[in-house]
């Protein structure tokens, strides 16, 4: 990856994990539906928190977690959950660790309803990732109507942090949304992609 690239300003402060992230990952559609379910688990680990701390834990939840496998995450019972809670590879929050494990069963619920979560997702945005044009971290939402849609729809499914702004996080992180910046190298790889404009 070239340094000299112009990237989000939020990626351009030298962790190469978020380097990584940002001109990998980010804003990347994916219908992978165990790639959904980690970027769910992690954008809830991160509330009140930095992406960047979240991320530079990301194999301590790999391992954690079973691979961020829903079905095994589904099955973890107290013992697990105590165990996950003296487990400094993650953030030990007894609030996020217990969601993880009840958003895994929810998550399995809609797998079972709609075929895949990504079929679930996707419709969200009519299955196309919707392309911003923001030229400022500035004008890039915290929330919008479409990430308050989504948390009502969850929460009403059982998820727990999955609030508007999470969800906002989320939508980016599966590529639901393309919010780099014009400005950045990776807006015009990731509009490349079939898209509605807002």
């Amino acid at each position: 990856m070239n340094a000299e690239r112009c990237r989000c300003d939020w990626a351009s402060g030298g962790c190469p994990e978020e380097i990584v992230y940002h001109d990998t990952e980010w804003c990347v559609p994916t219908r992978d539906d165990r790639t959904l379910f980690e970027f769910l688990l992690l954008e809830g680990a991160q509330a009140g928190l930095s992406w960047r701390t979240v991320l530079l834990k990301r194999e301590g939840y790999r391992r954690a977690f079973a691979d961020f496998d829903p079905g095994k995450v589904a099955r973890f019972k107290e013992a697990k959950i105590t165990e996950l809670l003296a487990n400094s590879a993650i953030i030990r929050n007894r609030l996020k660790v217990r969601s993880a494990v009840g958003n895994a069963r929810a998550f399995l619920d809609i797998q079972a309803q709609y075929g895949s979560f990504a079929d679930y997702l996707w419709a969200f945005v009519d299955g196309s990732p919707i392309h911003n044009h923001w030229r400022t971290r500035a004008e890039v939402p915290a929330s919008s109507p479409l990430s308050e849609q989504l948390s009502k729809a969850l929460k009403r499914r059982g998820f727990r942090f999955a609030g508007s702004t999470i969800c906002y996080s989320y939508m980016q992180a599966a590529g639901l949304l393309n919010d780099h910046l014009t400005t950045c190298f990776r807006h015009a790889e990731v509009a490349q992609l079939p898209s509605r404009t807002t």
